[in-house]
């Protein structure tokens, strides 16, 4: 037996019962989204789709009722005309702050994208600034929320507060459910009337709830993440009051037409079974980060978070000492996958991202994150988030193959 086929089985007997656990939660929201299926009465014609205006989709306007139920949210728009996480989260935030509002941050400032959104970054061209929306942010401290600087933090023009429940490319923490609905008490408590909104890309199925169920107001994500199920060619939802998704939809159609109308063409069969498969492939992509932590630790390399701390998305952090290393792995991760593995990928610009992005993602749906990618931007400290994977088969040939041409090139 070779050396890391040995090192393999010393990782998976470690994991045998942290594999458990993920089983477990797999289990139970698995449940949960049996009984939305069944409680909205799913047919077969619900999977077929309209065209042009797509007024009486039923199975446009089922499928919503299955998120709604699913996230225990009041209403719920799932539409293959939300192209991305990014663009679900800025309906969510147009729809809801206007001139002289407040948006307020309080797991530091969101990633890269959504600078562009608020306007921090970019142009401003049609961002929230440029709408007279103003922005601050409170950072973590030693990675968790500053719930009392929050509350110091807080004014008469605060309309909405966001949380941004993964890391995404940050080297802090990602923020797990428990900490989210203890601080969305004590803020609620002194504040009941702002907005939360919970930006929840990467998390959706890793835990038992989700942050409707802790407090929050309104989510959102993408289908090309955990509730597409590795089917949705494209797509994003948002969840929550319905008041509040009201207006979402007035944003993303026009006013006075709102959710009645957008047609869902070809997309409902791919979506119903992508969000039924999700918590069973979400379950596959944690175990393929608790190995791809672990496996690499035990090679002398830092990853985080470690493989037997408590997790709230899907991504894992690959920390490397020189952007060669980094660029060496992402390129593996590139080789060992299904599509366009003889291509090497290399740092490049990316809309949204101030440094050059390099992505390793031989996915069968364009930039899908819930099926394996290894990317990040190209700056220090050199760090590559590892996330997704359809099977922890794949993730663990893909990462071992990763780490033995590091090390045949002397990288590590």
């Amino acid at each position: 037996m070779t050396e890391i086929k040995k090192l393999i089985n010393e990782v998976e007997t470690t994991l045998a019962p942290y594999f458990k656990e993920i089983e477990t939660i797999a289990y139970e929201n698995q449940e949960k989204v049996l009984d939305a299926f069944h409680a909205v009465k799913a047919t077969e014609s619900d999977l077929q789709g309209t065209t042009g205006y797509g007024y009486d989709d039923l199975g446009r306007d089922h499928l919503e009722e299955i998120y709604a139920r699913t996230f225990k949210a009041e209403d719920a728009i799932v539409r293959p005309q939300i192209i991305s996480g990014t663009h679900a989260i800025t309906i969510a935030l147009q729809s809801t702050l206007k001139y002289g509002d407040e948006l307020l941050y309080i797991t530091g400032d969101p990633y890269d994208t959504l600078l562009e959104v608020i306007g921090i970054n970019g142009n401003g061209i049609e961002s929230l600034q440029e709408h007279g929306v103003s922005y601050n942010k409170v950072d973590l401290n030693k990675g968790t929320i500053d719930v009392d600087r929050v509350l110091r933090s807080i004014n008469d023009k605060t309309k909405m507060i966001a949380i941004q429940r993964s890391k995404g490319y940050d080297q802090r923490p990602s923020i797990g459910l428990n900490e989210i609905e203890a601080a969305i008490e004590k803020i609620k408590t002194h504040y009941p009337n702002i907005i939360i909104f919970v930006d929840n890309c990467y998390g959706e199925f890793v835990e038992r709830r989700e942050p409707i169920e802790c407090g929050a107001d309104l989510i959102a994500g993408s289908l090309i993440k955990n509730p597409g199920g590795g089917l949705a060619k494209i797509g994003g939802y948002i969840a929550g009051k319905a008041s509040l998704i009201e207006r979402c939809g007035y944003r993303l159609t026009a006013p006075g037409i709102g959710k009645e109308a957008g047609a869902s063409l070809n997309s409902l069969q791919e979506m119903y079974q992508g969000f039924f498969l999700a918590p069973h492939v979400v379950s596959q992509s944690l175990k393929g980060a608790l190995f791809t932590s672990l496996l690499l630790e035990k090679m002398n390399m830092r990853t985080n978070p470690k493989y037997d701390a408590p997790r709230t998305d899907l991504i894992q952090t690959v920390e490397f000492d020189t952007k060669e290393q980094m660029i060496q792995f992402c390129q593996s991760i590139q080789h060992a996958s299904p599509i366009n593995a003889h291509f090497s990928p290399e740092p490049a610009y990316m809309p949204g991202y101030e440094d050059d992005v390099i992505m390793a993602a031989g996915t069968f749906v364009q930039g899908s994150s819930i099926e394996l990618s290894a990317d990040g931007p190209i700056r220090p400290p050199y760090e590559a988030y590892v996330q997704g994977g359809l099977t922890y088969e794949h993730v663990k040939l893909a990462v071992s193959r990763a780490a033995e041409r590091l090390q045949k090139e002397q990288l590590i």
